[in-house]
C-alpha cells in the first residue's frame, strides 16, 4: 500500500509524464512536479527530464526521501491536453485535492476525444495542397498533392496500428508519397513532381520539434535540446532519403 508522499509524488509523476508526451518543454515538466510535491508538504524536490525519462526525488523530515521514475515511450504535440492539464495542476496547487479526484480528472482529461479520422484526412489534403501551390505549383499540382495527403494519411494510420519506429514510418510514408507524385505527373494528373512532393513533404518535417530544440538549448536544457535536435536532423534526413528512393525506383 502506497504511503501519502508516494500518493502525492505518482500523481506529479502521472501529470508530468502525460504533459511530456503531449509536447511540453521540459522546464515546464520539472516546474509542475516541484509545484505539486511542495504543494503537498515535500521540503525539497529534485527532478531530471529528458526526451525519454524522467526522475523525481522528494524530501521530508517525517518521510524522508522517496524516489519514482517514468520512461517515455513516444512524443507527440497536443496542446488541447497541455491546456487541460496545466489548468489541473493549477487547481491541485491551489485546492490540493484527494488524490481519488485528481485521478477521476486526469481520466476525464484523457478520454476527451480528440480530431476525427474524416478531419484529419481533411488537414493532411489542405496542408500538402497549399504547400504545394505555395512553393510554385499548379492548380494540378495542387489536387495531386491533397489526393496523395490522404493517401499517406491512411498509410499512416494503418503503419501506426503495428506500433512501427517512426523513422521508418516516415521513410515508408516518403517513398510511397514520392512513389504517388512521380506516378501523377506521368499520367498527366500534376505538373511538376517535386512542387508535388513538397507539398507532401511538409507533413512530416519536424519543423515544430527543431524549435523546441533550440528553445531548450537557450534555456540551459542542453542535454534535451541537443536529443531533440539530433532527433529533428535525422527524421529530416530519413524523409529526404525516402523521396530520393522513390525517384530511383519509379
Amino acid at each position: 500500500m502506497r504511503t501519502y508522499e508516494e500518493e502525492y509524488l505518482y500523481c506529479a509523476m502521472i501529470i508530468g509524464e502525460y504533459l511530456l508526451t503531449g509536447g511540453a518543454e521540459v522546464s515546464r515538466v520539472e516546474d509542475t512536479i516541484i509545484r505539486i510535491c511542495k504543494a503537498y508538504g515535500a521540503e525539497r524536490v529534485d527532478v531530471f527530464t529528458i526526451t525519454a525519462c524522467i526522475v523525481a526525488t522528494i524530501y521530508g523530515k517525517d518521510f524522508g526521501t522517496c524516489t519514482q521514475t517514468r520512461r517515455i515511450q513516444s512524443v507527440r504535440t497536443d496542446f488541447t491536453l497541455l491546456e487541460k492539464l496545466n489548468d489541473l495542476s493549477r487547481r491541485i496547487c491551489a485546492e490540493k485535492p484527494e488524490f481519488s479526484r485528481i485521478q477521476e480528472e486526469l481520466d476525464t482529461i484523457l478520454k476527451t476525444p480528440g480530431y476525427s479520422f474524416p478531419m484529419q484526412l481533411v488537414t493532411y489534403a489542405l496542408i500538402s495542397g497549399s504547400f504545394a501551390v505555395f512553393f510554385g505549383g499548379t492548380w494540378k499540382d495542387m489536387i495531386a498533392s491533397a489526393i496523395i495527403g490522404l493517401i499517406l494519411k491512411c498509410e499512416e494510420a494503418a503503419l501506426k496500428k503495428l506500433h512501427i519506429n517512426f523513422f521508418v514510418l516516415a521513410m515508408l510514408c516518403s517513398v510511397i508519397g514520392g512513389l504517388c507524385a512521380n506516378l501523377f505527373v506521368s499520367l498527366g494528373v500534376g505538373d511538376y513532381v517535386d512542387k508535388i512532393s513538397i507539398g507532401n513533404i511538409m507533413l512530416f518535417i519536424p519543423g515544430l520539434a527543431f524549435t523546441n530544440a533550440i528553445r531548450d538549448m537557450f534555456k540551459g536544457d542542453m542535454v534535451t535540446g541537443l536529443i531533440k535536435f539530433s532527433e529533428s536532423i535525422l527524421l529530416a534526413i530519413t524523409i529526404a532519403l525516402g523521396f530520393l528512393l522513390s525517384g530511383y525506383l519509379f
